[in-house]
């Protein structure tokens, strides 16, 4: 069980949250980076100077030896992999079409000690620490000092010589160091002190300040001294500590303490939503699943390259229905981003924010499912909803706004379904979202993660007999970004009745699909104009992201 010191620890990893190992049998473990598209992570094993891989699929795989000692990592915004090289005293990139290029090797025409930890700012500027592990014997590459001192350092955006940041002899030994949410604050720790200072960064990148944020992170009776660090979305600060990871909040109150069986030597976020916490302690790698989101790095933010899109051909709509006809003006990027709230201009408070995704479920959209005549998989891959949907989803998480997943449910039978539209006779007729089936079960990508919410329906709109309300009320939510299937029911009805009920409706349409273009261009072009912002998912990742 991990040491509860405050009660606030509670809301960030229950107290029994396991630990667990995914791979052991190292020499010694640091410096973990997740890839956000590729979904893996890499840590370095300094002694045996090889940076290893780790995913859930394969497991621990090499994936570079030599690694010229490598310690601590991070990514660019390209992605190009930024690594702290004890055996060279360099903080380098290796870009990725392979080549090596030194960020910072000398200061003043002397070589550094040997970078240890290394974060970006949003502004393209690295900072990194300098202390002299790297050259002591044993684990590392003995050779004598040439600075005499240890330092932080700053590369500037467009390159050019590191510059120092902070008092030549300030640190005996700085390590980790990490940014706070919004990059107003820069936590540096050091190690042979065992405390934390906090500088405020200014402007130009310079900092001021670096009174001690915590101090005593030592003990007698269990290994572990401040190391790695992070900060959470919520600004708290992760740091290694003895037995295992303690976090304090933004006042520099000691919440507790995560239990860890081995010494932990660095941390990093991961995952979906970048709530999984992964160690790298001594032998060992573990990981340990949160309530809260790491801070959101600017590597973070990478997004896949956009798929390209099938040619949108429309349907014939189902002789039964008089459907307009649909002038494609009408759905043009300024139709689409009312005059009113453009897509540049919109910004969204994320502590006001839910994101909702309505009956993504494989009756519903996928080939195989019980409405998959209608042409819904169809426009599905057409508008790439899925993928999209996902991307907004981790978006949301990594930004503290809550998820909420609507499925539409039933019982064997349809008990308790009133059959009193063709829609709901459909549900009964096609034996469709039973609950159990695969047929109810959420598309691949888009299940419930750590953290989502669940919300049941049997009705077109995501209120009618469901606890949404209760729920947005609760989290303080008054805006709903509306995402899903079908654009022109289950869509349209739950931005009508949410604008009936003063929220602020948001419809991304391209995380929204339906049978056919026609359909869900006259939903788009016509009654979602009048009740919600219609926009893209590209406006709401920037407006959540603060433009």
């Amino acid at each position: 069980m991990h040491t509860l010191r405050r009660p606030q620890l509670r809301e960030l990893v229950d107290e029994d949250a396991l630990v667990s190992a995914v791979g052991s049998g190292f020499n010694f473990t640091e410096g973990p980076i997740w890839h956000p598209l590729e979904h893996y992570l890499l840590f370095s094993d300094m002694p045996d100077d090889v940076r290893r891989r780790w995913d859930e699929h394969h497991g621990v795989r090499e994936s570079a030896r030599p690694s010229n000692k490598s310690n601590g990592m991070t990514y660019d915004a390209a992605l190009n992999l930024v690594i702290c090289e004890h055996a060279t005293s360099s903080l380098v990139r290796l870009h990725r079409d392979g080549r090596r290029q030194v960020l910072a090797s000398h200061f003043e025409g002397k070589a550094l000690n040997s970078p240890n930890d290394v974060c970006m700012r949003s502004d393209g500027s690295f900072y990194f620490t300098d202390p002299w592990y790297g050259r002591m014997p044993v684990f590392d590459v003995e050779r004598p000092r040439e600075l005499g001192w240890q330092g932080v350092f700053r590369v500037p955006p467009a390159g050019g010589a590191p510059q120092l940041l902070v008092e030549r002899h300030l640190f005996d030994m700085p390590n980790g160091l990490c940014f706070s949410p919004d990059e107003s604050l820069l936590y540096v720790n050091d190690t042979a002190n065992a405390l934390i200072r906090r500088f405020e960064v200014l402007a130009d990148g310079a900092l001021r300040g670096g009174g001690v944020f915590a101090s005593g992170l030592k003990s007698q009776l269990e290994e572990g001294l401040p190391d790695g660090m992070k900060c959470d979305a919520k600004s708290n600060v992760w740091v290694t500590a003895p037995g295992g990871v303690a976090v304090f909040n933004p006042g520099g109150e000691h919440l507790g303490t995560i239990k860890v069986p081995e010494l932990v030597a660095n941390l990093h976020w991961a995952g979906p939503g970048w709530s999984v916490l992964m160690m790298t302690a001594s032998t060992s790698l573990y990981r340990l699943q949160t309530k809260v989101s790491g801070r959101l790095e600017p590597f973070m933010l990478a997004q896949p390259a956009p798929t390209p899109q099938a040619p949108v051909t429309a349907r014939e709509s189902p002789p039964q229905v008089d459907l307009p006809q649909v002038d494609p003006s009408r759905v043009s990027p300024s139709r689409v981003s009312p005059s009113r709230v453009s897509n540049k201009s919109l910004l969204l408070d994320p502590d006001r924010c839910a994101l909702i995704i309505q009956d993504m479920q494989n009756d519903v959209v996928m080939e195989g499912g019980a409405f998959a005549d209608s042409g819904a998989p169809e426009h599905a891959k057409q508008q790439n909803v899925i993928a999209r949907i996902a991307r907004l989803a981790d978006t949301c998480r990594a930004r503290g706004v809550p998820v909420i997943h609507v499925w539409f449910l039933v019982d064997p039978g349809a008990r308790g379904l009133t059959l009193n539209a063709p829609l709901f006779e459909s549900v009964l007729d096609a034996n469709a979202l039973v609950r159990g089936t695969w047929g109810a079960q959420p598309v691949k990508t888009l299940e419930r993660k750590n953290g989502d919410f669940v919300v049941e329906k049997m009705r077109m709109s995501a209120w009618q007999g469901t606890p949404l309300e209760t729920l947005l009320k609760s989290t303080g939510r008054d805006v709903c970004i509306v995402t899903g299937a079908w654009t022109n029911m289950s869509i349209e009805h739950t931005a009508r009745t949410g604008a009936d009920k003063g929220y602020f409706m948001i419809v991304p349409e391209n995380a929204c699909s339906t049978i056919n273009a026609d359909w869900h261009n006259a939903a788009i072009s016509y009654a979602l104009q009048n009740v919600s912002v219609v926009t893209d998912v590209d406006a709401v990742v920037r407006a959540l992201s603060g433009g």
